[in-house]
């Protein structure tokens, strides 16, 4: 039994290897800090002697390395029976990728789209994908004109662009699993709360300090965070649950202007295109072709 989750070298991230591995899978360990990932796999070792973990190189804002991440996969034709795309960001600016992305936008909707598009040929009937969303996708709009370059309209600002990229994802995850479910695989989104990691830092010394010594101590640890995903990925339960999102370990409805989003057909067919022209653009055929 094969596991792949991305930012596992620490946060919720690291928690999820931790809960996999105690159920026997082997763990593919997907991150960019490849130092950290090491420590984490040999900390992991040691608690779990008998699984193997294999830490792999991926930047989620480089469309060539989750290419050649998810071909290296395909080609040794590894069977996964969970993914898990935990991995996240939240820029306190607007940064673009070599790709001509902006960095949130590849990172928590692209990055994964592009990983899990292309790992699907390895997955079969109890295969299960766990999408890590956010409830602040109810503050996305996807103004598409502007979505994948520039991350939302107008200026710069951090949660809206986060906001935007937590729609996209819980679309992909309603409409992927639509399109999967005759083949067995379960595809659900997750929404951890506010988690006590690195990715809340707003990079100001007071701002900061007063949200590690007010703050962090009454919101979720990575270990609660990750409570949902890890549900989702292993309750016998929810084995034919799929097209869902979950907070808590429980099911949560979606407005219809979400389950119904009038671009939720129209995002997939764009972000296809973006790829495509990506690695046009690099001389590449698509990976997804």
């Amino acid at each position: 039994m094969l596991a792949v989750v991305t930012g596992a070298n620490s946060g919720m991230g690291f928690e999820i290897c931790r809960a996999v591995a105690a159920k026997g899978y082997d763990v593919i360990m997907a991150c960019y800090d490849m130092d950290r990932a090491y420590e984490a796999s040999a900390r992991l070792k040691k608690e779990f002697p008998d699984v193997e973990f294999d830490a792999r190189f991926i930047n989620l804002a480089d469309l060539r390395t989750v290419a050649e991440f998810a071909s290296a996969l395909v080609q040794e034709k590894k069977h996964i029976d969970l993914l898990m795309n935990n991995a996240g960001s939240l820029q306190d600016e607007r940064r673009i990728t070599t790709d001509g992305l902006e960095y949130n936008v590849s990172v928590n909707y692209v990055g994964p789209y592009l990983l899990t598009r292309m790992l699907l040929p390895l997955m079969g009937r109890g295969t299960r994908i766990v999408n890590m969303a956010s409830l602040m996708y109810q503050f996305g709009r996807l103004p598409l004109e502007e979505f994948f370059t520039a991350g939302c309209k107008g200026s710069y600002n951090r949660f809206s662009v986060y906001g935007q990229t937590k729609l996209a994802i819980t679309l992909f995850t309603l409409e992927l699993a639509s399109r999967v479910k005759e083949l067995g695989i379960t595809v659900n989104a997750s929404d951890p709360w506010i988690v006590s990691t690195n990715i809340i830092r707003m990079n100001n010394k007071v701002v900061d300090w007063l949200c590690d010594t007010f703050f962090r101590p009454v919101i979720y640890t990575p270990a609660k965070g990750a409570s949902t995903a890890i549900d989702l990925l292993l309750n016998p339960a929810k084995a034919e649950q799929t097209g869902t999102f979950n907070k808590n370990c429980h099911p949560v409805h979606l407005p219809d202007r979400v389950q119904n989003h009038v671009y939720k057909f129209r995002l997939w067919y764009d972000t296809e295109k973006i790829i495509e022209s990506i690695f046009q653009g690099y001389g590449l055929a698509s990976p997804l072709a």
